[in-house]
This record gives structure tokens, sequence and C-alpha cells, in this order.
């Protein structure tokens, strides 16, 4: 997900806030999780009623497997990358809170678009790419955004 912000500590420059689009909410998550133990357990207790021993405590592993994984799924969409666009700086935020691990001028920074969809920001032998989490439908929008946001904090819009 894109969202174009106004910047906070710069007047006129421009943010954007990148965040991995999620199919599902929390509740969601949780439902699922509900129905797939539920399942699991019912499959396991016909598997101990048929005579296997073992199946609640492949159940239990299973289900505890689960939880792990969709527990890094759901934590892996809670990353966050910002771009700060300003009339005297590009700046790229990888996290929330983090330093800039990318600053420029923007009448110097080049947006490249590779082969695959990935987006590149570059100045001075330094590159740094952006949005390696989106889609390649929204690293294209990703690119048309950031030109226009280079070009407007450049002066070339003019």
């Amino acid at each position: 997900m894109i969202e174009v912000l106004p910047s906070s500590t710069d007047g006129p420059a421009m943010q954007l806030r990148l965040r991995p689009p999620r199919a599902l909410t929390a509740r969601q998550f949780v439902a699922l999780f509900g129905v797939l133990v539920g399942l699991m357990w019912l499959a396991a207790g016909l598997g101990w009623w048929a005579g296997n021993v073992f199946a609640p405590v492949f159940a239990l592993l299973y289900g505890v497997l689960v939880a792990v994984a969709l527990r890094c799924s759901w934590r892996g969409g809670e990353r966050e990358e910002a771009i700060r666009v300003g009339p005297a700086a590009v700046q790229v935020f990888p996290s929330p809170g983090s330093p800039p691990a990318f600053q420029a001028h923007p009448h110097w920074v080049r947006l490249r678009i590779g082969s695959d969809e990935r987006v590149w920001l570059a100045s001075s032998g330094r590159q740094v790419e952006v949005g390696s989490f989106l889609g390649p439908a929204e690293r294209l929008q990703l690119a048309e955004k950031l030109q226009g946001l280079l070009a407007a904090a450049d002066g070339r819009n003019r």
C-alpha cells in the first residue's frame, strides 16, 4: 500500500509511506488459525480413535508449527518504509524511527526501474531499493509517484 502524506518536518516536502498489502485482518487471522487447528484436532481424534496413539502428539506439534508460520506471516506484514522528498533532500527510512538509509539532494537523485520492476533510487554511487515488498503493479505506481515528486522537488515541472 502506498500512502502520500505531507511531511511534518519540512514545509513543502511530501512523504510516501509504503506498507505491504494484507489480505486478512487480525481477527480473520485468528479465525483462520482456529479453523486450521480445529480441523487438525478432528483428524487427530479420528486417527486416535482408529488406533494411532501418536496422532494427538503430531497434531500438537503441527499446531505449534502453524502458529509460528502464521505469526511470521503477520509480522512480515508489519514492515513499513518511508520516503521523504523535499526541496533540500530525498531521504529513505527503512523502518519508523531509524536513521535514513539513503539521503541526497533531489537534483542528483536518479530513479531506476529494473527489468523485474524493482525500483531504485541512486545518487553519487550510492543506491537503495525501495518498495521491495510491494507487488509489481504497485512498484510501477511507486515509480510514477516518485518521478513526479522528484520532478516537483527539483523544479523540473515548472
